[in-house]
């Protein structure tokens, strides 16, 4: 205690001897001191006019100063008027599309949609339409977990009235559904027809699926998302969970990706960990700010680590020229990092990513400020994924054929007239925003 009391006054010590306003008042006597003090000051006017005070930031300033540090083409931010006062003019400015604020109003709407799968009021269904048939909405898949899968509805069943009218076309289906909670649904299937009672529901869709025909296995992942039927673990949770009950599968498998627009970087990057054994699954370059508020630029590689349940199996990924952004990252990383063939069209082209910023107002703010490469620090920005095995018609038979091409027909070969003979269009009521999205705080 002796030491500490010693080294305090030997520091006050030597703070007053370094302070000349110290000295000068020890020199003094106080009450001379403080009538100078005073004269002093009062002789300059200027002492005792107001000082303007720093503004308080604005929804405007705030936007405005977030796209000067982090917006990735530099060379449009002389564009933005520093004074303005419109937000939505503000970033009307820049030619990046997806590069865009939404008002206070939307924004929590948005950010649930671009996290989660929910599907607002719904009884968790997909659909297809048969062409010329006089009941064309047949039921394509059924959500487990929402009212259609707890009452029983069957998959592939045909949709002929609900809540007593008929149905002749998904627009008039949806328009059913959208003004009414309680749902009575008529339903023919296998011959039989039968009558479901439903209430509708905000329903957490799986965005990944597996359907086995022919023993062939598709794995249809729709999207990226942190929240969906696995409400803790989100897409990955759903696709390690299928990958880990079939560790020991040998026969070749099918991931399709198409009209996949993406979601979360830190699900797609996970993901196609899942696949690859060793070394880069992909790369990112980022302009941001530092703790000072300077616009800095950083540059990262996630790296795979070994003894994932994906890593031995047989695969071809099937995409389109829809399968965009995440996505992309996602098949870059299989494709180069495990040697996975990629069969379809060449990808949507969609290097660059976005992060997302609540703003003072409550409004979202959501700029592009990130850049992708593959494995090997290949661009594919507005180029796109050429695929190792293009087909013009990107259904799945192009998958197959790959299959029989890279891991031989021994398998399939009686299957090929048949399978997938027929394919239609999903038809979801709720469509996925995609992207390459992270949250402002996880640059």
């Amino acid at each position: 205690m002796d030491c500490l009391r010693c080294r305090t006054s030997n520091v006050i010590a030597s703070r007053r001897r370094s302070n000349p306003f110290s000295i000068v008042k020890r020199l003094i006597p106080n009450s001379y001191f403080l009538i100078s003090f005073f004269l002093f000051f009062t002789a300059c006017s200027d002492f005792f006019e107001p000082v303007d005070s720093t503004p308080e930031p604005t929804e405007y300033s705030y936007n405005y100063w977030l796209l000067q540090r982090t917006y990735l083409f530099e060379d449009e931010l002389p564009l933005l008027d520093e004074n303005g006062d419109s937000v939505s003019e503000l970033y009307d400015k820049l030619s990046d599309p997806f590069t865009r604020y939404v008002l206070p109003s939307k924004s929590e709407a948005t950010i649930t949609h671009i996290n989660t799968s929910v599907v607002p009021g719904d009884v968790g269904l997909e659909y297809f339409q048969i062409t010329g048939a006089e009941h064309p909405l047949v039921i394509y898949r059924v959500y487990a977990d929402g009212p259609a899968g707890r009452a029983g509805v069957p998959r592939h069943g045909n949709i002929l009235n609900v809540n007593g009218v008929e149905i002749t076309n998904y627009e008039v289906y949806d328009s059913v559904l959208t003004y009414s909670k309680d749902i009575s649904m008529q339903i023919a299937y296998m011959g039989d027809t039968a009558l479901y009672e439903m209430v509708k529901e905000d329903v957490y869709a799986p965005t990944v699926f597996v359907d086995t025909s022919k023993n062939i296995p598709v794995i249809t992942i729709t999207g990226f998302k942190l929240m969906t039927a696995d409400k803790v673990n989100g897409t990955l949770g759903e696709l390690k969970a299928y990958l880990d009950s079939t560790r020991n599968v040998t026969e070749p498998r099918i991931i399709d990706l198409r009209n996949n627009p993406g979601g979360h970087v830190s699900h797609c990057v996970a993901m196609a960990d899942l696949f690859i054994k060793n070394g880069v699954i992909s790369t990112r370059a980022w302009r941001f700010f530092s703790g000072d508020g300077e616009p800095t630029y950083n540059r990262f590689s996630e790296m795979a680590t070994p003894g994932h349940s994906g890593e031995n199996g047989k695969f071809v990924m099937l995409v389109n020229k829809n399968s965009a952004s995440c996505a992309e990252i996602f098949v870059a990383a299989l494709h180069e990092g495990a040697g996975i063939p990629v069969a379809g069209q060449t990808t949507y082209g969609k290097g660059i990513g976005q992060s997302t910023w609540n703003t003072m107002n409550g409004g979202l703010a959501i700029i592009t400020n990130l850049e992708f490469l593959t494995p090997q620090g290949n661009s594919y920005h507005k180029k796109g994924i050429v695929p190792d095995y293009p087909c013009d018609d990107v259904s799945l038979q192009c998958g197959v054929e790959a299959v029989y091409k890279y891991f031989g027909k021994s398998t399939l070969e009686k299957a090929r007239d048949t399978l997938f003979a027929e394919e239609h269009a999903v038809l979801r009521r709720t469509n996925d925003i995609g992207g390459a999205f992270m949250r402002g705080d996880d640059n």
